[in-house]
C-alpha cells in the first residue's frame, strides 16, 4: 500500500515508520529542507498546496493523509476526487475554526466551557461580561502550542489583549479553574470499527506539552471521555485517529479542543501500548481491522523542547527510551520526546522525576 502524506514534520516520521513496519510506504509533501521524515520515506520539497506536488502524490499514492491542521482544506478536497483522503477533509475544515469545533461539541450535547465569537472591541467587552474575567482570547484560526492566545486576568486587560489579538476572528472562552486535563485517542476503521486508548493526564508550561502519564485508573472518566469520542467519530463519519483534549473539573469533562490526527499526548503508544497511535493509523486509513489499544504497564512521556540535552541519551535503558526527531534546536521547537515504561505508577513517576531533572 502506498500512503501519501501531506506534512513531513515528526509526526510524518513517526506515521513512517509505522507504515514500514507494517508493509507499506509513505511519501511526504513538505517544503522544509530536511524535514524529519525525509529519514522514513521520499519526500516532494513543495509547499503543502502546490497543486504540481499533490497532483504528483495522487499519482503515487493509494490513499493520503496529512500530519498537522494547517493544511488547506480546498487542496484535500481537490485531491478527494483522485484518490481517498483521511482524516476526511470535514473534520479537518471543522478542527481549524475553534468556533465550528465549540459548536459542533454543542450539537453533540459534549460539555464545554462558556465561549462567545468576537469581532470587535466591543464584542470583546461583551464576552467579559457575559463570562467574567479572567477569560481567554483565542484566534480562531491557525493558534496552536500556546500561540494566539491571551489570557485576560481583569477588564484592565481588555485593552492589549484586542491590540494584541484584534483584527482578525476571536473567540472568548470561559477561564476554566481545572483539576488537571487528560485526552482521550480514538481510531475509527472505513468499516466504523472503533478502538480508544486509555485515558492520558497531560501538562502543559507555556501552552506546550511537556508530560503526559496513562492510564489514567479511572473507568468513571474513561467511559464518559469514551462515549464522547464515539459520538465524534461518528458524526464526522470519521477514518483514522482523532485526539480530544479534556477538562477534569470536579469529576465532569469539559472539552477543550479535538485534533483530526495522531498527537503528542499519544506518543507514548509507541512503547506503552499494545498497538501505537500511528500504527493503527495507517491501519485505519487503509481499511484494514484495527489492533488493541491495551496499556500492559504504565507509561509516560516527557517532550524535550528547545534542546536535546547530551545527558539525555545515557538515560536510555529497558525502561526508558529516547526519540531524536532530527531537528534544529530552536527555544520552543518539539526536538524529541522520551518515554518511559513500569510496572506500577509509583515506578513510572520516579523514572519521569529523574529524567526531568536532566532535561529541563
Amino acid at each position: 500500500m502506498r500512503i501519501g502524506v501531506i506534512g513531513g514534520g515528526q509526526l510524518g516520521q513517526m506515521l513512517g515508520a509505522a507504515a514500514g513496519a507494517l508493509g507499506a510506504t509513505c511519501t511526504f509533501v513538505d517544503p522544509s529542507d530536511t524535514p524529519p521524515a525525509s529519514s522514513a520515506g521520499p519526500v516532494i520539497k513543495k509547499a503543502f498546496d502546490d497543486p504540481y506536488a499533490l497532483a504528483e502524490l495522487a499519482r503515487d499514492s493509494d490513499v493520503i493523509t496529512y500530519e498537522f491542521e494547517n493544511v488547506p482544506v480546498a487542496a484535500l478536497l481537490d485531491l478527494a476526487e483522485r484518490v481517498p483522503v483521511y482524516p476526511p477533509p470535514g473534520a479537518l475544515r471543522i478542527a481549524q475554526d475553534r468556533l465550528s469545533e465549540k459548536e459542533l461539541f454543542k450539537e453533540l450535547d459534549i460539555a464545554l466551557p462558556g465561549y462567545q465569537a468576537v469581532d470587535s472591541l466591543e464584542d470583546l467587552q461583551a464576552a467579559a461580561t457575559k463570562l467574567g474575567v479572567p477569560l481567554v482570547l483565542k484566534t480562531r484560526r491557525f493558534g496552536y502550542d500556546g500561540k494566539g492566545q491571551f489570557v485576560i486576568r481583569s477588564v484592565d486587560d481588555i485593552s492589549a489583549a484586542w491590540d494584541e489579538l484584534g483584527g482578525q476572528p476571536l473567540i472568548a472562552e470561559a477561564f476554566v479553574d481545572f483539576d488537571y486535563e487528560v485526552s482521550v485517542i480514538g481510531a475509527r476503521n472505513p468499516a466504523g470499527d472503533v478502538v480508544i486508548w486509555p485515558l492520558t493526564s497531560n501538562e502543559h508550561g507555556q501552552g506546550i506539552l511537556r508530560t503526559s502519564r496513562a492510564p489514567v485508573a479511572d473507568d468513571e472518566l474513561l467511559a464518559r471521555a469514551s462515549a464522547f469520542m464515539n459520538r465524534l467519530l461518528a458524526h464526522l463519519d470519521y477514518v483514522g485517529v482523532l485526539s480530544l483534549e479534556l477538562f477534569v473539573v470536579d469529576r465532569s469533562l469539559l472539552a477543550n479542543e479535538f485534533a483530526p490526527r495522531v498527537h503528542n499526548s499519544g506518543h507514548w503508544t509507541i512503547e506503552g501500548a499494545a498497538t501505537s497511535q500511528f500504527s493503527n493509523h495507517i491501519l485505519a486509513i487503509t481499511g484494514q481491522p484495527l489492533r488493541s489499544t491495551t496499556c500492559p504497564d504504565f507509561a509516560g512521556m516527557v517532550n524535550l523542547i528547545g534542546q536535546i540535552p547530551e545527558g539525555a541519551s545515557a538515560l536510555v535503558g529497558p525502561r526508558v527510551f529516547l526519540h531524536d526527531y532530527g531537528k534544529a534546536p530552536r527555544p520552543g521547537r518539539k526536538l524529541g520526546h522520551i518515554t518511559v515504561v513500569a510496572g506500577t505508577a509509583a515506578d513510572r513517576d520516579a523514572l519521569l522525576l529523574e529524567i526531568q531533572k536532566t532535561v529541563t
